[in-house]
């Protein structure tokens, strides 16, 4: 597996090279913020050479059931035919990027990798990143209708998951991280789910505490240490949950560079608390 990230440099040469005929590379765009702006007008107003735009709410998740949290897992066949679309094929590198903390790019990280794409990784720092290193913008769909179908075989299952039993289960056993906000996790607010609090016996790890001021992430050592503060070690199951299972895998992001292997329950908060039956915790402790 390549390292989980890649700087803005390390992408401009991994382009060069594709240019010249070496190893292939594809990019993808995944803009996205929860309530806006859209993420395709910005793609088309700048994005990085060749770059393809993927939308997560329609192609890196589906529509489902209350109960099943805001963002399930998309059906097999639904994401087989979307990353052809994306021109991915067998072998490619896949480099991922949004223009915030890399919470969109780190869902579709985590979602090729869970689906069996091996070479992924995340651009560190962001869009803000590859504008800040001097790289140019594309303008325009070019990019994306230039684009000629992949050949990639896709299947799920290569990465861990929890359903809303196991993440109840592995709070009690081993590690179980919330990533979102702090207020969030105590229950102070609760602006999108229908009850607030957090999963009895998960411990508070906002993703905010994965990055540096400018945006990129932590050294692997500086992250190994928040996490073993937090109770993570080799020796004990970790898993992560967010409010629909897209913050949490920056968390996933952030303990795989760290040397851990996480599990990412899907649902998340969104999930958990549209089923009744499932208690909630509130305050600052598990």
């Amino acid at each position: 597996m390549p390292h989980p990230l890649v700087t803005a440099n390390e992408l401009d040469a991994l382009l060069t090279a594709a240019a010249s005929g070496k190893a292939p590379v594809r990019v993808l765009d995944v803009r996205w913020s929860l309530g806006g702006p859209a993420g395709l007008p910005l793609y088309h107003e700048g994005h990085i050479p060749s770059a393809v735009y993927v939308d997560l709410d329609t192609e890196l998740a589906r529509h489902g059931e209350p109960d099943e949290g805001r963002h399930p897992l998309p059906a097999v066949e639904d994401f087989q035919a979307a990353v052809r679309r994306w021109g991915i094929n067998e072998g490619d590198t896949v480099v991922v990027y949004d223009d915030g903390n890399s919470l969109a790019a780190c869902r579709a990280w985590w979602l090729l990798r869970y689906m069996g794409v091996a070479n992924v990784q995340v651009l560190d720092g962001a869009l803000s990143a590859w504008r800040a290193a001097g790289h140019p913008l594309a303008i325009g769909a070019d990019d994306m209708t230039a684009i000629e179908p992949g050949t990639v075989i896709i299947s799920a299952g290569n990465e861990p998951v929890l359903s809303a039993d196991d993440a109840a289960a592995l709070a009690e056993t081993g590690v179980l991280l919330d990533a979102r906000a702090g207020e969030r996790y105590r229950g102070e607010v609760e602006p999108i789910d229908p009850r607030a609090g957090h999963i009895p016996g998960a411990i508070s790890a906002p993703t905010s505490g994965n990055l540096r001021e400018s945006g990129e992430f932590l050294e692997a050592d500086v992250l190994r240490d928040r996490y073993e503060a937090l109770g993570v070690s080799v020796d004990r199951a970790v898993g992560v949950y967010c409010g629909s299972g897209v913050t949490a895998a920056h968390d996933a992001l952030a303990l795989t560079v760290a040397g851990f292997r996480p599990a990412l329950f899907p649902g998340s908060w969104s999930a958990w608390s549209n089923q009744p039956e499932r208690s909630v915790a509130t305050g600052a402790t598990p």
